[in-house]
């Protein structure tokens, strides 16, 4: 149940199945956005820790260790039983997400669902990696056997703590690798919390290991690892570049890179407007704006664009927010003050820009980073809310003609993440669906992610992930 007074019991890093200190004796807070109070000190971990965990994972994937000799299907039995554990202390980590991140408690628990799923589909996966035999000319016989790289060095944002780690480490365990992960300096108490459930369902020792801390430091030092195979990395643009600079000049590691997004969501005017309105006000407002796939730019076709604006408006002005724990509230706060002063920023640049408020467009109540859900109508594509990633809770609603300016128009920027239609002819969809430049495309539905199904981006949104997902609601009506 929701707590807001849950004991937090893990703040040191996590190395080789201990909570330890980090070795300089340096601990840094960790904030209560609702409230912008501190809720307890955590280990600082620099380069000295991240060297004490590569050993423990390298001594974990050593061959002959145990973690290397196990049956793969007994690591899936192993992500079974964390997922279960997960299961089990559901409440818990939901209570330390909202504290740490600030959503509403009904979403940490959707969140920590969602983890689970993953999990237990990765736990499915385990023996089920196979190579493939490859006829030869000559009397000769080929085969290929798919090995785990190794150590995998991990770097997760602060917007989804929980399924971050979920889709960082559900890969790695089943493919048999071995995990250093740093969580986001603003969200470290779940990973702490995960980690500890690790140990508890048997996990060797130096499988998992946490490293709470600052990117420059604890993250530049797993990025520059010579001993660590490959990085992952979910975040913004810049920060991506940097570890793909620091990947190169160390061991040419391999980079998996998740970044930011613009992304458009096209409503035609064959749509039911209600819930038109309905999905572009969740692909934006999901997560308190907070979403690397947002729909951050409502393209609306000019016949309907008005009365959707009217009834945009109304929706964020029913919008709850307040305390994550309250039952009642559907946004809580920002996750700190460096992304509140950013997005109050941004909304201010477009009123200077000629943007038209509709509604909200302040700072709500007094205490906490709470921003009122935004709306901006008369938004161009030269204005800054429509080319800069804002991550926050402000909807800049645009006017298009045709389906062909619109794809253009859409096209037209440096991320290509996601992307959504709604439309009620088939040919509509398909037609974007095939144009769009964006890993994911949404038709009558946005933010359907499932594990089942690859995710993938364009341009400075993605490195190393190709595929694009198309998702259909079929329960769409008109």
């Amino acid at each position: 149940m929701a707590n807001p007074k849950q004991e937090i019991k893990y703040t040191k890093l996590f190395i080789n199945n201990q909570f330890v200190d980090a070795k300089s004796g340096k601990k840094f807070a960790t904030i209560n956005p609702a409230t912008g109070t501190k809720l307890t000190d955590v280990a600082e971990g620099d380069k000295a820790d991240v060297d004490l965990a590569v050993k423990a994972a390298q001594q974990a994937f050593a061959r002959g260790s145990v973690w290397r000799n196990m049956d793969a299907s007994a690591r899936g039995k192993l992500l079974y039983k964390f997922a279960d554990l997960i299961e089990r202390d559901i409440n818990i980590l939901a209570n330390l997400e909202s504290l740490d991140n600030g959503k509403s408690f009904s979403d940490s628990v959707f969140d920590i669902n969602c983890a689970i799923d993953t999990f237990r589909y990765y736990a499915g996966w385990c023996d089920k990696y196979h190579g493939n035999t490859i006829p030869a000319d000559g009397p000769f016989f080929s085969l290929t056997r798919k090995e785990p790289i190794g150590i995998v060095g991990q770097i997760i944002p602060w917007n989804y703590p929980i399924l971050m780690a979920a889709w960082k480490w559900g890969p790695v365990i089943a493919t048999g690798c071995v995990s250093v992960l740093k969580p986001a300096e603003q969200t470290p108490l779940t990973a702490l919390y995960l980690a500890a459930l690790t140990k508890e369902c048997g996990f060797p020792d130096g499988v998992i290991n946490v490293i709470t801390g600052y990117g420059p430091t604890a993250g530049q030092a797993i990025t520059a690892h010579p001993d660590i195979r490959k990085v992952a990395f979910t975040g913004s643009v810049e920060v991506g570049k940097l570890i793909m600079e620091g990947a190169a000049k160390s061991n040419l590691k391999k980079v998996s890179l998740e970044l930011g997004g613009k992304s458009p969501l096209v409503i035609c005017d064959d749509v039911n407007l209600d819930e038109a309105v309905e999905i572009a006000f969740n692909a934006i407002f999901a997560n308190h704006g907070q979403n690397c796939c947002a729909g951050s730019r409502t393209f609306v076709h000019e016949k309907i664009y008005d009365a959707f604006v009217v009834k945009a408006a109304k929706l964020a002005s029913e919008r709850k927010l307040g305390c994550p724990f309250d039952a009642a509230t559907q946004q809580g706060p920002q996750v700190d003050e460096e992304s509140f002063n950013k997005i109050l920023s941004y909304i201010e640049s477009a009123k200077k820009e000629g943007a038209k408020l509709e509604f909200g467009g302040k700072r709500f109540g007094t205490v906490g980073y709470f921003i009122e859900p935004t709306v901006f109508s008369n938004v161009t594509d030269n204005m800054k809310i429509a080319k800069e990633e804002i991550f926050g809770p402000v909807q800049s609603i645009l006017k298009f003609k045709t389906l062909d300016e619109v794809i253009e128009r859409a096209n037209n920027t440096s991320f290509g993440l996601a992307s959504g239609i709604v439309t009620n002819c088939i040919n509509t969809a398909l037609t974007f669906a095939q144009a769009i430049e964006a890993g994911s495309v949404w038709v009558n539905c946005y933010d359907a992610v499932v594990p089942q199904a690859p995710f993938g981006g364009y341009k400075q949104s993605e490195f190393n992930f190709i595929k694009k997902y198309f998702f259909l609601n079929q329960q769409y009506k008109n």
